[in-house]
């Protein structure tokens, strides 16, 4: 039976939507549509004090921008994308394409398309997220994508260095410093200076989420993101002081971002939640992370790790860190979740950062039904069908004859019905 040793103060009914944000959007979208460029300018110099004379970035501008950088941070992004294209690579190791012949004369197949043009949008603002940059646009290019357009806001005006650096070595075609609704809907419908693409990637604000909402099915999108979540599932082995660094790190990302200690242990649940007071004193982001745990934080006590899995499985997190004697059991007793992280030597912020597995998660419960980003989303896999004899295409055209018959589309019944009387040298009766 479950218990709760602390409850979220706020529960938020329609989070991808707030009060304002749907109307600003599609008044954007709007007049980005109907005015491209133009409304690009205006709403850039509005909300970002940015209007240069052109919002791609030249060769020169991202090696001015490199330069800038210390060494060291231009060889960690390196590092830290090498590791992405390595996981990346091994997931388009595992997607394989297939030809078969089925029955005698009768050959279907399937083949893996990389998408033509993708828009990969990396977030500025409070945080500038270098890490999206690897993990969307290394990502696109493993898979194959011809285009890379990326777009990040110059807040303020600024040229945000590290993330040129980012977007650039991860392999992108064309940089763009444009951000928000702006940035989304150039990439989407395209205007004068700024091509279209096919596919939308990157997280962002509620403005960005959003604006990908109103724009899915024009284009396709990764997912719908929300506020980032973390889950913790801790036995009584669990360290609790290490329960509410990892907890407080992932609170850190906004002040609506839940984060959930599950646990066996009453005494453990008691000691994160002074551990977590004692360590906001001194976090450096205590704003947001504050109020993040103030209203979204929970510690939910469970008579044993069943149940534990099952509560963290309800929740279907996009982080799921698991703390306890074994847990690698997780694997096998959980199936909601964005991403796994196992033990204590793994923290989520590894894979936010540095590991080389996509932070792109779904949140929001939607890891009920799908995964994260991953190479696969850059690819189509699609099907070819070969009919080649006579005799096949009879006994398949039969077969249509009847079956679209059954369901009264004559049209096609009679594309069977004319090669099953080929095949035998005479007409259909009713073609006579």
């Amino acid at each position: 039976m479950r218990t709760s040793l602390k409850n979220a103060e706020v529960t938020v009914s329609d989070p991808t939507s707030p009060p304002g944000v749907r109307e600003t959007v599609e008044a954007v979208i709007a007049d980005v549509r109907s005015l491209g460029d133009e409304a690009v300018r205006a709403y850039s110099e509005k909300f970002d004090n940015w209007s240069p004379e052109s919002f791609r970035l030249s060769q020169e501008q991202i090696d001015a921008a490199i330069a800038r950088l210390p060494e060291q941070t231009v060889e960690d992004i390196k590092t830290v994308q090498r590791n992405v294209e390595r996981f990346a690579q091994l997931q388009l190791q595992s997607l394989s394409e297939f030809e078969a012949e089925v029955e005698p004369g009768v050959i279907l197949g399937q083949k893996n398309i990389p998408i033509d043009a993708v828009g990969a949008y990396v977030p500025g603002g409070r945080y500038p997220l270098l890490a999206s940059a690897h993990m969307t646009i290394v990502t696109a290019k493993v898979a194959g994508v011809r285009r890379v357009a990326a777009a990040t806001p110059a807040a303020g005006g600024v040229i945000p260095d590290a993330s040129v650096a980012a977007m650039h070595f991860a392999g992108a075609d064309e940089i763009y410093l444009l951000g928000g609704v702006q940035a989304v809907a150039a990439l989407a419908v395209g205007t004068e200076t700024i091509a279209p693409v096919d596919f939308l990637a990157g997280p962002g604000n509620a403005y960005v989420a959003e604006a990908k909402r109103q724009l899915f099915g024009e284009v396709g999108i990764d997912l719908f993101a929300g506020p980032t979540e973390v889950l913790i599932v801790a036995d009584e082995s669990a360290d609790p002081f290490l329960v509410a660094v990892d907890l407080l790190s992932q609170a850190e990302h906004g002040p609506d971002s839940p984060a959930i200690l599950v646990t066996t242990s009453k005494d453990l649940g008691q000691q994160v939640l002074k551990e977590i007071d004692s360590q906001l004193v001194g976090l450096s982001t205590r704003a947001v992370a504050e109020a993040a745990w103030r209203d979204h934080g929970q510690v939910i006590l469970v008579d044993d790790l069943t149940e534990a899995y099952a509560v963290a499985d309800e929740f279907a997190s996009e982080h799921v860190q698991i703390l306890t004697k074994n847990p690698r059991e997780a694997l096998d007793r959980m199936v909601n979740y964005g991403a796994l992280f196992l033990g204590e030597n793994t923290c989520v912020s590894f894979g936010d950062k540095v590991i080389g597995t996509n932070h792109v998660l779904p949140t929001r419960h939607a890891a009920r039904y799908t995964g994260g980003l991953w190479v696969g989303k850059y690819i189509k896999t699609v099907t070819y069908q070969e009919v080649t004899t006579t005799t096949a295409s009879a006994e398949l055209g039969e077969l249509l004859g009847r079956a679209a018959r059954a369901e009264n589309f004559e049209g096609h019944a009679r594309s069977g019905d004319i090669r099953a009387a080929r095949a035998a040298g005479q007409k259909p009766a009713w073609a006579s």
